[in-house]
């Protein structure tokens, strides 16, 4: 046990250790995912800068608006999918609930105006209950995450389906609209709403105690369970989380596409996990930065935007995303096997 005598004096040199490590401490060097989060946006700055060379009109501001525009969806549906390989899980049904969440948009809201009132909160609240169960599955029904979301993506898209007899009808709101078309002081005013959501979506997920619980949960659900952690209620509402964020996705590219399909989302879930892993999240939970997933958005709709310049086949934009991924896996290689150790400990001799 140790015993503080208060009347001894502290010597100078221990005061200066002590000042030195305290100033140490302020300074501290930027960890990994910080560095990861700059490399990223560095790198999305070069490849816009260098898509003049494919045409003069690429490599300004204008391209950069419409790049920020562009990856709005990423954003918004990879911060719930953030959440979720957080906490170590996957979530596969993010196109059916983004493409469920256009649909309703289209019927329920159509183009009136006082419907955006009621609509937006309920279509929230139906994709946020499709994330539930989701939670409930993977947490009381020990299901695995890779097959609970890919089962109910299925069932979700099927819903879809039926429910607009293969075409959805109705009418896109001008509001919506507005938010892609309308400037303010020049600028989309989109830009302004990731801008605020890229801040929010940092602080909930490094600053408040649910977010702090995540990344507990992602190191070791075991020992956040003895910590005290409500582990199943947090993993519930973080996957309601993410479908409600998959249904916001869907909302805003009606506004955006002034329409709804059914195969509107499918292009947004490879994008959704690689903007997380190429932000420097771990896939297997506790490490990542939301603003690191904005950047990995920001990169890969550059990458998108530029195969789409150069006239290139489709397939190559998928191929391309998987090798994103892939060389993203390997650069943390040595991180996700440190984490894996950490996971299953040697047995002693």
């Amino acid at each position: 046990m140790t015993v503080f005598n208060l009347k001894k004096p502290i010597e100078p040199a221990t005061a200066m250790a002590e000042a030195r490590s305290e100033e140490r401490s302020r300074f501290r060097a930027p960890s990994s995912e910080t560095w990861t989060t700059i490399a990223v946006f560095v790198l999305s700055i070069v490849l816009i800068l260098a898509s003049r060379v494919i045409s003069p009109a690429f490599g300004g501001w204008n391209m950069a608006q419409a790049i920020l525009v562009l990856s709005s969806f990423v954003m918004i549906a990879g911060f719930g999918q953030g959440l979720v390989i957080l906490l170590g899980g996957l979530d596969l049904s993010v196109a059916s609930v983004m493409t469920f969440g256009g649909v309703l948009t289209f019927s329920w809201i159509g183009a009136s105006g006082p419907a955006l009132l009621w609509g937006i909160p309920a279509i929230l609240l139906v994709t946020a209950f499709i994330g539930l169960v989701n939670g409930v599955g993977i947490t009381f029904l020990r299901v695995p995450p890779f097959i609970m979301t890919l089962a109910v993506g299925i069932i979700v898209y099927s819903l879809c389906l039926g429910f607009t007899q293969g075409t959805p009808r109705g009418q896109a709101s001008p509001i919506l609209s507005a938010l892609y078309t309308g400037r303010l002081l020049g600028i989309p005013i989109v830009i302004y709403f990731m801008l605020l959501a890229a801040i929010a979506g940092q602080l909930l997920q490094s600053r408040t105690p649910f977010g702090r619980k995540l990344y507990a949960i992602g190191t070791s659900d075991a020992a956040a369970y003895i910590a005290g952690i409500g582990v199943r209620r947090l993993t519930i509402a973080t996957y309601a989380l993410a479908g409600a964020c998959s249904g916001l996705a869907g909302i805003m590219m009606v506004g955006y596409a002034g329409g709804a399909t059914l195969t509107m989302g499918q292009p947004y879930l490879l994008p959704s996990i690689a903007a997380v892993v190429v932000g420097g999240t771990s896939i297997l939970g506790g490490r990542g930065t939301y603003l690191g997933t904005v950047g990995g958005a920001i990169l890969l709709t550059t990458i998108s935007t530029i195969i789409g310049a150069l006239q290139m086949a489709e397939g190559w934009r998928t191929v391309i995303y998987g090798a994103v991924i892939l060389v993203a896996l390997l650069l943390m290689r040595e991180k996700l096997l440190a984490s894996l150790e950490r996971r299953v400990p040697r047995k002693a001799g």
